[in-house]
């Protein structure tokens, strides 16, 4: 069977529990992992990142595809035969923007696999069940489209009043035995959930050191963005749609990336209310919503005389400082800019790496020189945001400049001299606006 005739094979079963799973949002799936087929687990190779980092067993995606077949088919008889054993994933630790380090997970490339295939599983029943607000690690989803989303809805609403919240360490302290249960009122599969038990009981390898914690999901797995949509769609989603919005005495939205969730009220005391259910709702499923960095903030639209935007508010989502702010032809609008921190960062990171590989030939510096750049405006180059992208390319051009002094024996560069010799044959690209929003 060829590899298109596989594809159509796995994608219409998914189909056809998708359509299930639509027409009937009670039924409960109780024979899902049977699917679990060898061309299930080459689709799911194929949708793969293969670019990412080893796991603790060091196999690279190029030498697993090496024998693909034959490692496909023995992954498959141990998948059938309950043989099959998730590795500890590996630790590794990233910046945050607000400083402090955030742990990232780096599961065995076959683990990945195994992972997709369930995603993929559960993804075709529970998109079906997801709202169009939760935006986070879905298909057809994107960052930007929650952006957007939230600036229509505060538009729309006659929003005043913003809730943002943040859930302390949620993929640390995602509760396992109400991940359980969450997930066996859709999805009563022995065979499924005893997978899911495998890998959140795999351990985690950090150096030398082999841990099992007891709660939490790795964030850098293939199956932890899956997870905490299926927890905060009980824990947030449902609950917010089903019993928050209906006792509202004005209009309100939620909008969901991953654990990062915004809020949005017409009315002040809706607000307030929301305010001290909140934290109760997610310790009942054992989660911390963070009492100094969970504000209220006042977010109204200033009227057609003032002057200034004064009594307002600023909060930030998803990397951008959202507030209001006159248009050029002097209407109010939402506008939206880098938020600070995450200037630092990438200011800092390029810097640090621009002195580190100082010495590489010129054409390797500047190939990826132009793709942090190039990356940083794809995200960040929003309508609104010019000024802040502008400032990145000028902090870009500056910082290569003198760290390309620095290994001259002659010491400082002349920036003239630069400028024709250099930039005029490797331009750093110009900042431009890619996603008007």
């Amino acid at each position: 069977m060829g590899g298109t005739s596989r594809s159509q094979t796995v994608s219409t079963k998914l189909q056809g529990i998708a359509e299930q799973a639509k027409g009937y949002p009670e039924m409960v799936f109780t024979t899902l992992v049977h699917l679990m087929d060898v061309n299930f687990l080459r689709e799911a190779y194929r949708k793969t990142r293969k670019s990412g980092a080893p796991g603790v067993d060091k196999v690279t995606a190029g030498e697993y595809a090496k024998s693909l077949d034959e490692n496909l088919r023995d992954l498959y008889e141990r998948l059938r035969s309950g043989r099959y054993k998730a590795l500890p994933v590996k630790r590794a630790w990233l910046d945050k923007d607000e400083g402090g380090k955030r742990p990232i997970g780096k599961p065995a490339f076959e683990d990945k696999i195994v992972q997709r295939v369930v995603v993929m599983l559960l993804g075709a029943v529970y998109e079906q069940d997801f709202y169009d607000f939760s935006h986070g690690f879905r298909e057809g989803h994107s960052q930007h489209q929650a952006l957007h989303e939230l600036w229509g809805q505060c538009r729309r609403m006659n929003i005043n009043w913003i809730v943002d919240a943040d859930v302390s360490g949620f993929f640390d302290n995602l509760d396992h035995g109400w991940l359980r249960k969450i997930i066996k009122q859709r999805v009563n599969d022995g065979g499924m959930l005893r997978l899911i038990g495998k890998w959140l009981n795999a351990g985690v390898v950090e150096g030398e050191i082999l841990t099992y914690p007891e709660k939490g999901t790795p964030q850098g797995g293939v199956v932890s963005p899956m997870l905490s949509n299926i927890f905060l769609h009980h824990v947030l989603d449902g609950w917010f749609v089903k019993e928050v919005k209906p006792r509202m005495k004005g209009r309100c939205f939620l909008i969901r990336f991953a654990d990062d969730f915004i809020i949005g009220f017409e009315l002040e005391k809706d607000a307030l209310r929301v305010m001290e259910v909140l934290p109760k709702r997610f310790g009942r499923f054992g989660l911390t919503i963070h009492p100094e960095k969970t504000r209220l903030i006042k977010f109204r639209k200033p009227g057609l005389r003032e002057k200034k935007a004064r009594g307002n508010g600023t909060f930030d989502f998803l990397g951008f400082t959202h507030y209001w702010a006159r248009s050029h032809r002097g209407y109010w609008v939402i506008k939206r800019k880098t938020r600070k921190k995450g200037i630092r960062r990438f200011l800092g990171s390029l810097w640090l790496w621009l002195r580190k590989n100082r010495h590489l030939p010129l054409k390797a510096q500047y190939k990826m020189l132009c793709l942090k750049v190039r990356g940083h405006y794809q995200y960040y180059g929003i309508s609104g945001n010019y000024r802040a992208i502008n400032n990145i390319y000028h902090y870009a051009k500056r910082y290569w400049k003198y760290w390309l002094s620095r290994r001259s024996h002659k010491g400082y560069i002349n920036w003239d001299k630069f400028m024709i010799s250099i930039l005029d044959r490797l331009l750093v690209p110009k900042p431009r606006i890619i996603h008007y929003i």
